[in-house]
């Protein structure tokens, strides 16, 4: 088994291009909202373990690269009112470039005749709308998949002592996302999409990185 690291939401980043558009933003771009605050480190905590690793370059709030592309949430607020060519065109440069680089290791792999790990790495805020979430990490899978639900089993028995581990939570595995729609490109017997879940609380601890790269490792 080979596996491929993502990391959608890797960056705060806007271009000059569009940074009129986002005046108004730079609170929202420093905040989880902009960006997956911590999962830089542990994206690259988990890069020699990986055969092949993409990131985003861009905020989340210009283009959303784990939304589909008619998601209502592809685009943000800041974004949603940018004239319709230019959203076709962070389409057709960031959106659409990033997602076939990834089907395209992924398929790769396949063909030589190994299996593949989507490891898919994200953070999330502490508190949301007022409400704590209750977990340290999260790991987000499809529980139709056999082989999805085995390995956060597993990966996950290697978390207790870093703290509370949940499953599909604080979100579903299934929802729209990166992994969801190569679930629809392989199957089960060649492709496993799990997605990490962080909280950004933990991210605060020089540690936390090393200690979940270790916990893979553990399992591979």
């Amino acid at each position: 088994m080979q596996l491929i690291l993502t990391c959608e939401h890797f960056s705060a980043n806007i271009p000059r291009r569009w940074s009129q558009s986002f005046a108004l933003a730079q609170e929202a771009l420093c905040s989880h909202r902009g960006w997956d605050i911590g999962a830089p480190a542990i994206y690259r905590s988990l890069m020699p373990l990986a055969s092949s690793a993409f990131r985003g370059n861009h905020s989340r709030l210009l283009i959303d690269l784990n939304r589909s592309e008619k998601h209502s949430q592809c685009f943000s607020e800041f974004s949603r009112g940018l004239p319709k060519h230019e959203r076709q065109e962070l389409i057709e440069t960031i959106h659409r470039p990033f997602r076939n680089q990834v089907r395209d290791a992924v398929s790769e792999i396949i063909a030589s005749g190994d299996r593949v790990l989507h490891l898919s790495v994200h953070t999330f805020t502490p508190v949301l709308h007022g409400v704590t979430r209750n977990a340290d990490i999260g790991l987000l899978y499809d529980p139709s998949r056999k082989s999805e639900k085995q390995f956060a089993g597993l990966w996950g028995a290697q978390f207790p002592a870093m703290g509370r581990v949940r499953y599909n939570y604080p979100y579903k595995g299934t929802s729209d996302g990166h992994t969801t729609a190569l679930r629809r490109i392989f199957t089960q017997e060649v492709y496993l999409g799990i997605e990490l879940e962080v909280n950004q609380a933990m991210t605060k601890s020089r540690g936390t990185a090393s200690a979940v790269a270790e916990a893979l490792r553990a399992v591979l």
